[in-house]
């Protein structure tokens, strides 16, 4: 599947002003920012595990197509929801569970490189993966 493997971060486009839309204090939005972020992902069929880690933590995600589960962020906040194949892009849809807020976010494969972009009141960040 195109999303297994490892993949670093490379760079991140307007993520300082995503966070700032989500709430995360300033120390906190410059930490993120320069996270070192890894994350390693195997597929098979509908089932996805998902290894993050960085500077911060590394937890293991699990979670199967079209199925909601429960998700924190790095800075604590928790979200519901579930991911959903379109085509090729993964997309997710959450919901903030502090103030019911959605959150989207899809991942996709460009070139040799993953996608991953988040939008959260009307705020779209970007965080570019290079495979490492």
């Amino acid at each position: 599947m195109a999303f297994n493997g490892t993949w670093k971060i490379d760079r991140n486009e307007n993520y300082e002003k995503f966070m700032e839309a989500m709430g995360v204090n300033v120390m906190k939005r410059k930490l993120g920012s320069h996270d070192n972020l890894k994350l390693t992902i195997q597929q098979d069929g509908n089932k996805f595990t998902v290894k993050e880690s960085s500077n911060f933590r590394t937890i293991d995600i699990e979670f199967t197509l079209g199925v909601t589960f429960e998700y924190s962020l790095a800075d604590g906040t928790e979200l519901t929801g579930s991911w959903n194949m379109e085509g090729d892009k993964l997309v997710g849809a959450f919901t903030r569970k502090d103030n019911g807020k959605a959150l989207r976010a899809h991942r996709e494969i460009t070139g040799d490189e993953l996608v991953q972009t988040y939008i959260y009141e009307g705020v779209e960040a970007k965080r570019i993966f290079k495979r490492g």
